[in-house]
């Protein structure tokens, strides 16, 4: 920080250097077999997906990272948003289902599945394979919604907005920060 550098320069190198290198790992790692042996439009929304989601929980670390001053407590932190995103929502969206299963309440789920980043490219990629036909009723309101171009696009935007809005909250710490 003593070189005559505007903070936002250096956020952003810091930023778009993590996720740039972690997503050329994500892509080394699982895309070059996922695209030499099955190479069609599901494994490349499953790349690009994966990239997203990469791009996601950076955003969301090195917000951790910006609001925590203990190394162990930011990763912590870090490690309990990924178990809620992963394990502890789908909980408490499962719960919610079956309590209120007598009640009209796909719109919600909807809403729901869009509030989670991972569920959103879950569900993606499962209409892309045509599984969403073994999903019942479920899988076809998400087919109905998410299915055609403009369900596409509205949770593309989402997807974008979870990355886009963790990394604004950590610029803007990143700037007060008395460092």
């Amino acid at each position: 920080m003593a070189q005559p550098l505007q903070r936002k320069s250096i956020f952003r190198s810091i930023c778009g250097g993590l996720i740039s290198a972690l997503s050329l790992g994500f892509t080394v790692g699982t895309g070059i077999p996922l695209l030499l042996y099955t190479y069609d439009k599901t494994s490349v929304l499953f790349l690009l997906t994966g990239i997203a989601l990469t791009a996601c929980f950076t955003a969301f670390a090195l917000l951790a990272a910006i609001y925590t001053k203990d190394k162990a407590k930011g990763i912590g932190v870090t490690i309990i948003m990924w178990f809620y995103f992963t394990l502890i929502y789908d909980g408490i969206v499962l719960f919610l289902l079956f309590q209120f299963s007598d009640y009209p309440i796909e719109n919600y789920m909807i809403a729901l599945s869009c509030l989670n980043p991972i569920d959103l490219v879950r569900i993606l990629i499962l209409l892309k394979i045509d599984i969403a036909a073994i999903m019942g009723y479920t899988g076809a309101i998400f087919k109905d919604f998410f299915g055609n171009s403009g369900g596409t696009i509205l949770s593309t935007i989402i997807l974008l907005l979870w990355i886009v809005i963790p990394a604004n909250l950590a610029l803007r710490k990143f700037n007060r920060k008395d460092l």
